[in-house]
């Protein structure tokens, strides 16, 4: 038995026969489904046995770095940060100021990813002063100029952005999800990751140690995004040395709102940046949500970074284009 059936097998033979695919395995079973010479229906197999058995570390790291293998080169950067959530319970992805902030104390930030029918992430990246690379091959140009590029899933890795965009044939979530957060494809030495279900942050951490990832941040983030609720108490799992270690931090306004009813709705990003607009609220998000980045790659004090860095931030260029293939 050769191809994806033999994967399929291994996970499907049912109770006391039935195991976990090691790391290689998932590695194999990934390139299988990413070079395209799989059937269709042994990949629906095989993404809904895992989805109800339940991905173990191994699995994720193997199907991570079989798509990451798929990459191609591109510029050295300092962190990445995967955008993967769908958005409905969350507001505007303040965010992505926060990864501006980021931006600007000298670090380079790869962000990418793909929110299905939601399109207020992409829709709020000029506003942020974020440049889109339509390609790996130009993302090197808006970091050069900006510090920081968002790459769409779908030009970045169109092969895994296929299987991902299976959720709207089999109905449910896939572990492609976990598997694009983990995708890293600037191979940065750290990043920061959200989650909507708590029981994700370890399996991410500990599949991102398999990975030898030095430093890693995962969330309970708005919407399943890395940003902090400042009204709540934020936990945190990650990796520090490739150590793991997780914190609990908190609540740093009074109150426990929904982060969609945090700020004052009359507010906008690119309002909030240019100071043409105030938000207690929505700068708390901005602020704290770039300190755990800042501590993620190692600085200290980063409340006090985080806090300067905002109050000494100019207005983005908003005439950054896609940067065409």
């Amino acid at each position: 038995m050769t191809g994806l059936a033999q994967h399929v097998r291994t996970l499907g033979r049912g109770p006391g026969r039935s195991r976990d695919l090691t790391r290689a395995e998932a590695a194999a079973a990934m390139d299988c489904m990413l070079s395209g010479a799989a059937a269709p229906e042994a990949v629906g197999a095989l993404l809904m046995l895992l989805r109800m058995k339940g991905e173990t570390a191994a699995e994720i790291a193997g199907l991570a770095e079989a798509a990451q293998a798929r990459m191609p080169p591109m510029p050295a950067v300092d962190l990445d940060w995967p955008s993967y959530a769908a958005g409905r319970t969350r507001g505007l992805p303040w965010f992505l100021l926060s990864a501006r902030l980021v931006a600007a104390a000298g670090h380079r930030v790869v962000m990418h990813g793909w929110n299905g029918g939601d399109s207020a992430v992409r829709d709020g990246l000029a506003a942020a002063g974020i440049p889109r690379a339509l390609s790996p091959d130009t993302a090197g140009d808006a970091l050069e100029r900006a510090g920081i590029v968002y790459l769409p899933l779908e030009r970045l890795h169109p092969a895994l952005f296929g299987l991902l965009d299976l959720r709207g044939v089999l109905g449910l979530r896939s572990c492609v999800n976990t598997v694009c957060r983990m995708l890293n494809p600037a191979r940065a030495g750290a990043s920061v990751q959200g989650v909507f279900h708590p029981s994700y942050r370890l399996l991410q951490r500990d599949a991102a140690a398999l990975l030898g990832l030095p430093a890693l941040s995962v969330i309970k983030g708005g919407g399943g995004e890395f940003e902090r609720h400042p009204g709540k108490p934020a936990a945190g799992f990650g990796l520090r040395g490739g150590v793991a270690y997780d914190t609990a931090d908190p609540a740093l306004l009074p109150g426990q709102v929904r982060l969609s009813d945090g700020p004052d709705p009359a507010t906008t990003l690119a309002g909030l940046w240019s100071g043409a607009q105030t938000d207690r609220f929505a700068e708390s998000v901005v602020v704290a949500t770039a300190a755990l980045a800042l501590n993620t790659l190692g600085h200290a004090d980063t409340a006090s970074l985080a806090a300067r860095l905002w109050a000494g931030r100019t207005p983005p260029d908003h005439d950054h284009k896609d940067h065409a293939a």
